[in-house]
């Protein structure tokens, strides 16, 4: 039972809530041991909320994920675990989310709320409605980043955000390419807002929120207030693009994706782009000096 109670918690997932470390980063807080115990006490209340937020969609999409070829294998959808056991889990993973956000300050505590009131309102009507249901899920990556700013209280960047819910778009809009293309004449029973859909349609989506999240981050690498005073921080902007590149090619040659979490540490390219992301995003910060951008900061 142990195992399917994780399962049912979507480990997996929890990738997705490193974005609370974008503030630490970027603010250059990762050298203050306050901030990143802050931060890390944030991640933890996130992976909580969103697993409660795994649970409630489990308990009401159960018999559409029975359909699914992929979904049908969850503990719930299986049968490895009864009703009752999920609700439990739900509501502990409820309350340790909230209860870890109150303990870091108000904002934090504020933010997490907002995310779970729209979880719910995303799996209870906004699921339902093509382009909203991807937005929202966007927004949900947006609050993600700014909470992790609001633990250490911080200020983010506007253009960063944007940069993440442009990339959470892509991501998105990529899920939704490949179900479609996965459950071909019965897009119906697992996702109603499937059938709203068409193939050339997230084709299109999924390029303009790609190329949506590069420009952002690419402005964000030059314009904001961290790059103009770190301006080796253009060299990230490499590792972004090619990333987002990469996984435009598997979404579209592959019909890889069905898992981003999975993806970004299978493939050998996405690992890279993450990888070489974080140590130029670090030695700019603590301060790589670039010459030919050296003068950049007093235009």
């Amino acid at each position: 039972m142990g195992v399917a109670i994780l399962r049912l918690m979507r480990p997996k997932q929890w990738t997705k809530n490193f974005l609370v470390f974008a503030a630490l980063l970027f603010a250059i807080r990762f050298r203050e041991p306050a901030s990143v115990q802050a931060a890390l006490l944030c991640f933890a209340a996130m992976c909580l909320a969103s697993s409660s937020v795994y649970v409630l969609n489990d308990v009401l999409d159960i018999e559409r994920d029975r359909a699914h070829p992929v979904k049908r294998k969850r503990p719930l959808a299986s049968g490895q675990l009864g009703l009752p056991v999920a609700v439990v889990v739900g509501i502990v993973c409820l309350a340790g989310g909230l209860g870890l956000a109150a303990l870091l300050n108000r904002t934090t505590f504020v933010i997490v709320a907002t995310y779970l009131v729209l979880q719910l309102a995303y799996n209870v009507r906004l699921k339902h409605l093509p382009i909203a249901d991807v937005f929202t899920i966007s927004v949900g990556f947006v609050l993600r980043a700014a909470v992790g700013a609001a633990a250490i209280v911080a200020l983010i960047s506007p253009w960063l955000l944007f940069c993440t819910g442009a990339l959470a778009l892509q991501l998105g809009f990529s899920k939704r390419r490949h179900e479609l293309i996965l459950q071909g004449d019965r897009v119906e029973e697992s996702r109603a807002t499937l059938k709203a859909y068409s193939r050339a349609s997230l084709d299109a989506l999924v390029v303009m929120s790609a190329c949506g999240a590069a420009l952002f981050y690419g402005i964000y690498s030059i314009l904001s207030d961290t790059a103009r005073t770190h301006p080796g921080l253009f060299v990230t902007s490499l590792f972004v693009f090619y990333g987002v590149s990469r996984y435009v090619f598997l979404a579209f040659s592959n019909d890889e994706g069905g898992e981003p979490e999975t993806l970004l540490f299978t493939d050998p390219h996405m690992v890279f782009s993450v990888l070489g992301f974080l140590l130029t995003a670090v030695l700019a910060l603590l301060g790589l000096r670039i010459p030919i951008l050296d003068g950049y900061q007093k235009l």
